[in-house]
């Protein structure tokens, strides 16, 4: 079997849900969620800089995260496990800011997110995960930030009754004190 690239573009403007291409045979399989020229070819410039990856437990919520500089568009997929993940546009000019987009990304569905620059970007565990993130900028610690997972002016629906419920979340001490929507905007 083999599945091709998908590109749907998402309500969100410049942000994309991609089935990567995909081919199975008796052996098992072959992944390939990022080629240049098929990115290209499709409209999408994304230049890619750093791989990374994050090992979570189930429970775990990263924040609405983003670079206040040196902004970073990222091809995100879970590798393994489940995750359900948040986009949030956060473009003070544009007509849907501060409007999310919410995905379930597993091992097996294989999709990937484009997440643009000036994009939020976040996910809960609801299943012990890998994550990949394919970035068109490296890390900048100091212009690293986000904004809180349960800022009342985004208002993201996340499923924890995934995870048992709320009380099984796990935080970081650092996203327990994130910026507000509001916040944000003062920054503009």
């Amino acid at each position: 079997m083999v599945q091709k690239f998908e590109f749907t573009p998402l309500e969100l403007e410049g942000a994309y849900l991609i089935k990567p291409f995909y081919a199975t045979d008796d052996r098992g399989g072959l992944i390939k969620d990022y080629n240049v020229d098929t990115f290209k070819a499709n409209g999408i410039d994304h230049d890619l800089k750093e791989v990374f990856y994050t090992i979570s437990k189930r429970g775990v919520i990263r924040a609405t995260h983003f670079q206040l500089v040196k902004q970073q568009a990222k091809l995100v997929r879970c590798v393994s496990g489940h995750v359900y993940d948040v986009i949030v546009d956060l473009r003070i000019d544009s007509p849907t800011f501060g409007k999310w987009q919410g995905f379930h990304l597993t091992g097996e569905n294989t999709n990937s997110l484009l997440v643009p620059q000036y994009f939020g970007h976040g996910y809960l565990v609801i299943e012990d995960s890998v994550v990949s993130y394919k970035c068109a900028e490296v890390f900048y610690g100091e212009g690293d930030s986000g904004i809180m997972y349960n800022d009342p002016d985004i208002a993201i629906e996340w499923p924890f009754e995934l995870i048992g419920g709320k009380e099984n979340l796990i935080i970081s001490e650092k996203d327990k004190a994130l910026m507000s929507l509001k916040d944000y905007k003062k920054l503009f």
